[in-house]
């Protein structure tokens, strides 16, 4: 078998390729016979898979998440650094995606109450899936960035979803941020992102604290993920409003320490783990110890928030590690230099309900991450290197990385393509490539 060094190198540029067929997808046209659509992408959208899919069964992905737009942003800052002939056409990207994003502000779901006849188009075996005028009656102004997904053409999802949810403005702050400092960008391209930065930092103040769905978009409630990455970009907008002297700075910075402080409320003693989730009206969940406690950190490292390397992360990843290596089949017989093929949370039904990429990318980053902080940082990086020895096990041949990977046959499942497993990739090998420069 190759050096994974070397098959690295090939599925970074595989990665590369197929996160970049997401972005910009104008030469794809979705239809939804059942809703009445036909969706053709705008110039800066970024669908969550570019394979159309109706649960046939592949799910419809075809839809631009804030959420998942903002990482896949992130990761092209990171292509963009990583050097290369294609600096211009990223920073281009770039500047389409912001003005995307700012176009979607022009939402009102009031127009379409006020103009129904797009409802006769939508299939009868379909209307128990369309939203409500209640519902659509939420989305304008403000509540449009907390509208979890949009159409990949600038509308409306018309679907019942889970809504509101607020982890999506605060990544898209957090990814127009560190845009803004090593991107390079022209000024035209720098004045557009700071309006769309000044934005999303003022709807991640306002709603820092309100409960939402989470990162999964299942439970209703205050999540660490949500808080986490909220904390990150209202400390990092306060740094930023200072160096603009902005006295609204002060106001930024009280509520990333008001947000922060509630972040310790997450760790349960007896349990040994940080809780993922306080459930709306005080009910309880079985999703509590939950691999988007860890995203959440490699997502908001170097932003403010608690170090990675923390006692009480460090021992949630050991115990969510635990639970993935007894539940999953494909666990049994790995080679010692495998790591843990991670899930979510245990139970998941969701199409497998088994291994996903950016879980056990994300395994992988963390301890890269972590090694970075380390006096000795050789150890964490050979584990590091084992979620990677997993990742080569169950990517196909040729390269394509799904949102799944069986948890019984380690099979492709869920949808293909995926955009976040691809950004995942990059930046854990990114992560990687920074520590082993220090010579680890």
């Amino acid at each position: 078998m190759e050096p994974l060094g070397e098959w690295l190198e090939r599925q970074y540029r595989h990665s590369a390729r197929g996160m970049l067929s997401s972005v910009s997808a104008t030469s794809i046209t979705h239809s939804r016979p059942g809703f009445g659509q036909r969706i053709t992408p705008k110039l800066g959208s970024v669908v969550a898979s570019p394979v159309p899919g109706a649960y046939d069964p592949n799910p419809d992905y075809f839809f631009h998440w804030i959420r998942d737009s903002a990482l896949v942003l992130d990761a092209l800052r990171l292509l963009y650094l990583d050097g290369g002939p294609d600096a211009e056409k990223q920073r281009r990207h770039f500047a389409d995606f912001v003005r995307f994003s700012l176009g979607l502000e022009s939402l009102d779901g009031q127009r379409m109450i006020d103009s129904p006849d797009w409802r006769r188009n939508v299939a009868a075996d379909h209307q128990q899936f369309v939203r409500s005028d209640e519902d659509l009656a939420q989305v304008r102004g403000e509540g449009v960035a907390a509208d979890t997904r949009v159409n990949a053409d600038g509308s409306l999802d018309l679907s019942r979803w889970a809504r509101p949810q607020y982890d999506g403005p605060a990544l898209r702050a957090l990814c127009v941020l560190r845009w803004l400092r090593d991107g390079s960008l022209d000024r035209a391209t720098a004045d557009t992102a700071r309006v769309l930065l000044q934005h999303d930092l003022e709807h991640t103040l306002r709603h820092w604290a309100d409960p939402g769905f989470d990162i999964w978009e299942e439970e209703l409630g205050v999540h660490y993920y949500t808080l986490r990455v909220s904390a990150a970009a209202l400390a990092s907008g306060a740094d930023w409003l200072n160096q603009q002297r902005d006295p609204a700075a002060t106001g930024y910075a009280a509520a990333a320490q008001a947000a922060m402080a509630r972040l310790n409320s997450f760790w349960d003693e007896s349990r040994g783990y940080l809780r993922s989730r306080f459930l709306s009206e005080g009910r309880s969940s079985a999703k509590e110890l939950d691999i988007s406690v860890l995203l959440a950190a490699i997502h908001t490292a170097d932003d403010g928030t608690p170090a990675i390397d923390e006692p009480h992360m460090l021992a949630t990843f050991s115990k969510l590690e635990a639970v993935f290596d007894t539940d999953y089949a494909i666990n049994r017989d790995r080679a010692p230099a495998q790591g843990v093929a991670m899930g979510r949370y245990r139970g998941d039904v969701y199409f497998s309900g088994g291994a996903y990429f950016f879980s056990t990318l994300g395994a992988a980053e963390f301890c890269f991450r972590a090694a970075a902080r380390a006096a000795d940082p050789r150890a964490l990086v050979d584990r590091g290197d084992a979620f990677l020895e997993t990742v080569r096990r169950f990517t196909p041949a040729n390269g394509d990385m799904s949102e799944q990977f069986d948890q019984s046959s380690g099979a492709p499942r869920s949808a293909p393509q995926l955009a976040w497993s691809y950004a995942a990739l990059i930046s854990s090998v990114a992560a990687r490539n920074a520590v082993r420069r220090r010579g680890a």
